[in-house]
């Protein structure tokens, strides 16, 4: 059997408690088990910080930015009011709409009634019934881009940054905030693909970060669909198993594997 040294039981030990008791002990303890340390760590193992759900918010039109208050690495609600634009021509175009929505529901309003005196054909109230319906497709045009007048926050998250300010001129497609969600952190690294038997999805391990120093706990929670042919290499990530305030989008360490021992058993 393969002897595990003072290093592996240090290590398997922060893994389970989740660097808690001596962790003074344990983060120094495993900042030097980033080294090569047979069966329980892999030293090019690098692994990074990344968020649960991150994209960047861009105008859908082309107008003035009213307000765009937060500041980059300020928090905000799934909900949020987050960006506002002038869209003093936008809502007028609604209201034209809607003017002559009304315009068509009176007319065709009337038309019933001389349709009955067969004072006009059935054609002319055809007609009048197809022009409230294209009014109606007009409002509605109208009201999904006056919709488009407030960016709301998509969920809970962070601004990582300010891409337009307040009075800035923007076109359809403009990007104005980039924004991350960190509610559910996770580390994405590159394994090597004989890797996968050893780490299915959901097993226990750890990573070591070096902008802490200290080791945390995390379970495998994907792995790539595709080997690399020339590096024999495949993605995968893992979450970490509860929060840690601490922690920031973009932090690196190395990945530490659970202690497994690989020798087979010998033969009486």
């Amino acid at each position: 059997m393969m002897r595990q040294g003072r290093y592996g039981l240090i290590l398997a030990f922060s893994i389970l408690t989740g660097g808690q008791g001596s962790s003074g002990a344990l983060a120094e303890g495993a900042y030097e088990m980033a080294g090569d340390i047979s069966g329980t760590a892999v030293s090019d193992m690098r692994v990074q910080v990344t968020p649960h759900d991150s994209t960047t918010l861009a105008s859908e039109l082309g107008a003035r930015i009213n307000a765009l208050d937060l500041r980059e690495g300020e928090r905000f609600n799934k909900g949020d009011l987050l960006v506002t634009f002038d869209c003093a021509a936008q809502k007028a175009t609604l209201a034209e709409a809607k003017a002559s929505q009304h315009a068509a529901e009176v007319t065709v309003k009337a038309n019933e009634r001389l349709v009955q005196l067969r004072t006009i054909g059935n054609l002319e109230y055809q007609l009048s019934l197809a022009d409230l319906e294209k009014s109606q497709a007009q409002v509605a045009a109208a009201e999904v881009v006056v919709d488009r007048c407030q960016i709301l926050a998509p969920f809970d998250g962070r601004i990582v940054e300010q891409k337009a300010h307040a009075e800035q001129f923007v076109k359809p497609g403009d990007a104005l905030l980039d924004v991350l969600d960190e509610s559910v952190l996770e580390v994405e690294f590159v394994a090597p693909s004989a890797w996968i038997n050893r780490l299915p999805v959901g097993t226990l391990a750890g990573v070591v970060l070096e902008e802490t120093g200290k080791t945390y706990p995390v379970r495998i929670s994907r792995i790539g669909a595709r080997i690399d042919p020339v590096s024999q290499s495949i993605k995968m990530a893992a979450t970490f198993t509860e929060a840690h305030q601490e922690l920031i989008v973009g932090m690196s360490g190395y990945f530490i594997m659970p202690a497994i021992d690989n020798e087979p058993a010998q033969q009486q």
